[in-house]
């Protein structure tokens, strides 16, 4: 898959993925749905999230740092754009049952911030360089 074709299919699954989050906010109401609308809330959302901040993580990584190894920056943009999107979806749920705290914030930060710097030690070290997508 090339570069171009890559992100034109990432914008438009981000899209969709936004539009899906729009329907459901303006279709399913909190006060009566069953767990099933909680589901399909929480699922757009991370799934917008995760798009969007991908597309986000990797232009900057790719235009503005001027990584030359595109492979990586887009296994890092959406290795990341995964982590945030958990992680906003979760303060989100968190705040509906209101459990909601900043000790609760910091031990979550924390936590990812470890399982992101130990899948970025756990990868070989130039094993995948050679996958670049043109």
């Amino acid at each position: 898959m090339t570069l171009k074709s890559y992100l034109i299919l990432m914008l438009i699954t981000t899209f969709v993925c936004w539009t899906a989050f729009l329907f459901v906010i303006w279709t399913v109401n909190p006060e009566e749905t069953s767990r099933i609308g909680f589901l399909l809330f929480y699922a757009s959302l991370f799934l917008s999230i995760v798009g969007t901040s991908a597309i986000i993580g990797f232009l900057v990584r790719f235009a503005l740092l001027k990584q030359n190894i595109v492979y990586r920056s887009v296994r890092d943009a959406f290795r990341q754009s995964f982590l945030i999107a958990f992680l906003i979806n979760l303060v989100l749920f968190l705040s509906s049952k209101n459990l909601f705290t900043w000790l609760n914030l910091f031990f979550l930060v924390t936590g990812l911030s470890l399982l992101e710097f130990f899948l970025v030690s756990y990868q070989r070290p130039y094993a995948d360089s050679n996958k670049n997508i043109e």
